[in-house]
């Protein structure tokens, strides 16, 4: 059976390689691999989300839902270093590079933890300590997110559900999905789940969502 990003356990045989993360104020080589998420490059939604949302609060908790090999958790924690980021996969190959790769940078307020689907902990994989269970539970002042829109409907808004539903009052949400992978339905769909949903960016066929919860 193929094997995809967002299998808990990729068995693709390991490949390591590096990408490149460069945004106007920051440049971080990540050590990346086979069986993760845009391996041999930062892929551009991510990109345009990086270069498109406001500085994250100073303080208080940030989350990376869907962190992959880090890229943007590590943008969050080099952006607020007074902030504690947490960044949550179902990948434990790609939290395990995570984690190197804050380690490499020397981004202590950056942590990551292996999570099943519905939003719990998971068996742990990878180096370096993993965050308890009930850190998960925010609530997270600020949540940035290039979603596994692959997963399927489904998975993807139990998902969604789950962990926008860990925002503060005032927090805020920020996802970057491809325009012909869904983005404008799925905006019509957070809006009914009582997640108000705004574009504040479009680039490159990617469209930038701010979700809040519903007061």
């Amino acid at each position: 059976m193929a094997q995809h990003y967002f299998d808990s356990d990729p068995d693709a045989a390991s490949r390591p390689s590096t990408a490149d993360l460069v945004l106007p104020d920051l440049h971080l080589r990540l050590h990346t691999d086979r069986g993760v998420f845009s391996p041999d490059k930062v892929d551009l939604g991510t990109r345009v989300l990086l270069e498109s949302v406001p500085a994250p609060p100073a303080e208080g908790r940030l989350l990376d839902l869907g962190c992959g090999y880090g890229p943007i958790s590590l943008t969050m924690a080099s952006r607020a270093p007074g902030a504690q980021v947490l960044g949550v996969d179902v990948n434990a190959r790609a939290v395990g590079l995570a984690r190197r790769n804050a380690a490499e940078h020397d981004l202590r307020n950056a942590r990551f933890a292996v999570v099943a689907p519905e939003g719990g902990l998971a068996a742990e994989g990878g180096e370096g300590p993993a965050p308890a269970a009930e850190d998960l539970l925010g609530p997270f002042d600020a949540i940035w997110s290039n979603p596994p829109i692959r997963v399927g409907k489904n998975v993807l808004h139990s998902m969604l559900r789950t962990w926008l539903n860990r925002l503060t009052p005032e927090g805020v949400a920020h996802l970057v999905v491809q325009r012909h992978l869904g983005s404008d339905s799925l905006q019509k769909w957070l809006d009914a789940q009582g997640l108000p949903a705004e574009r504040v960016a479009s680039r490159a066929g990617f469209r930038v969502l701010a979700v809040r919860k519903a007061h």
